[in-house]
């Protein structure tokens, strides 16, 4: 069977610079999506979201531009430019019309090469950040995350939060924020993505002018992800009538050759919604939590399998008995032919739901440019998944799912743990 949906990739080159192209001249849009190796995982202890408040002033004034006129002049040409430190990735994205390009390299070189830094600006920035940090990691779902990742990955950069604590953000100098900046934003180590209305030539162009500029030399590249640390369970103690509960194990990398019976096995598990075994049991027979998902979170060059839900500080044991037996159950038998089938025909077809714009084609193509993809996997992914028969993915789901390594954070007031 061979699927009509196609994307064209083009191999751009430019001095050192390289860029992955879906050319599409149909809206007269460009998006471009850049990372470097890095992001919070050069963040100094004590000091977490370092790389994330410093990406965070890259758009609040540059050159002779203060925040509120670099703003302005970014809305007056209807671009959108944003800058983010992912755990060990520095990224930067625009969006715009074809006829402001000229004004979005203006802006977007002048953000990487002399951003102001302006005091009242910086404050803004950590105030906002801190209140973020105060949301994310002070719920239970916030305390239930961080507790986890800390205990899973005690002595790496993987167990700290990426974008920082109230306490670190607060204690970050203005110095801090540039010295990390001139270690990141660097002309070598860039893995760029590009989508819309430009072609070859002027893309190599555009390259040249937005990131010639940079110093030589690429950031330093982030640790390995070490072995994850089975932990068993822990009780994070937050009053509330219910409890949040993270759990996980080891994953698969990327670049492993099951990568795609994965997706089947864990789509089975809990990535189906209603029509996974997780699903089915907690909620739809027991009624012991609204939702529950699980999935493969990629970071460090490896993965890890992780979900979530909450339920009564009551019924929090027998959910997570439930849990354990579905996962030594898919891990003893496997997916059933019909669980298979479902799974495979979701993951092929919601492959173009991927593709709808130019801003997520171009996140797409970095994405696989980080994950070592080779230019032509995306046209062979649905021949692959469709050829996964039950004897793979009971084999794989075998050798994945670790019921006796699963670790579980529960974070409130759970009765009987």
């Amino acid at each position: 069977m061979t699927d009509a949906f196609t994307l064209p990739i083009q191999v751009v080159e430019s001095g050192p610079f390289s860029a992955w192209l879906v050319e599409d001249h149909s809206v007269p849009v460009v998006s471009v999506s850049w990372s470097w190796p890095g992001g919070a995982s050069t963040d100094a202890p004590g000091r977490e979201g370092t790389a994330a408040m410093a990406a965070a002033m890259l758009t609040e004034g540059a050159g002779d531009l203060r925040s509120l006129a670099f703003a302005d002049a970014l809305r007056d040409s209807a671009i959108g430019l944003s800058f983010s430190a992912g755990r060990d990735t520095f990224e930067g994205s625009f969006r715009c019309l074809a006829d402001a390009l000229p004004e979005t390299l203006r802006l977007a070189r002048l953000a990487m090469t002399a951003p102001r830094m302006d005091a009242d600006a910086l404050e803004r920035v950590r105030a906002r950040a801190i209140a973020g940090a105060r949301t994310q990691l002070e719920t239970p779902r916030g305390q239930a995350g961080r507790a986890f990742w800390a205990s899973a990955f005690p002595d790496h950069p993987a167990g700290r939060p990426a974008t920082g604590t109230a306490e670190s953000l607060a204690a970050i100098p203005p110095e801090a924020l540039r010295a990390s900046l001139d270690a990141q934003l660097r002309g070598g180590g860039l893995l760029i993505g590009v989508a819309g209305a430009i072609r070859p030539a002027r893309l190599a162009a555009l390259m040249a002018d937005l990131f010639g500029a940079l110093p030589a030399g690429a950031p330093a590249t982030p640790p390995p992800l070490p072995r994850f640390t089975a932990f068993g369970r822990q009780v994070v103690t937050v009053p509330g009538p219910q409890s949040q509960i993270v759990f996980g194990q080891p994953g698969i990398a990327p670049q492993d050759p099951d990568w795609e019976v994965a997706q089947v096995v864990l789509r089975v598990l809990g990535g189906g919604g209603f029509s996974s075994r997780l699903m089915e049991a907690v909620r739809v027979q027991r009624g012991l939590t609204y939702g529950i998902g699980v999935g493969l979170d990629t970071l460090f060059g490896g993965g890890v399998v992780t979900g979530g839900f909450a339920t009564e500080n009551g019924r929090v044991a027998e959910a997570l008995e439930v849990t354990r037996s579905v996962w030594s159950d898919l891990a003893q038998s496997g997916p059933t032919d019909a669980e298979l089938e479902e799974a495979v025909a979701y993951l092929t077809g919601s492959l173009p739901l991927q593709f709808t714009d130019s801003r997520r084609i171009a996140g797409t193509l970095l994405a696989m440019r980080r994950n070592d993809r080779p230019i032509g996997w995306l046209a062979g992914r649905n021949d692959r998944l469709r050829a996964i028969t039950r004897t793979d993915a009971v084999r794989f789901a075998g050798s994945l799912l670790k019921p006796d390594s699963l670790a579980v954070t529960v974070a409130g007031q759970p009765v009987g743990l």
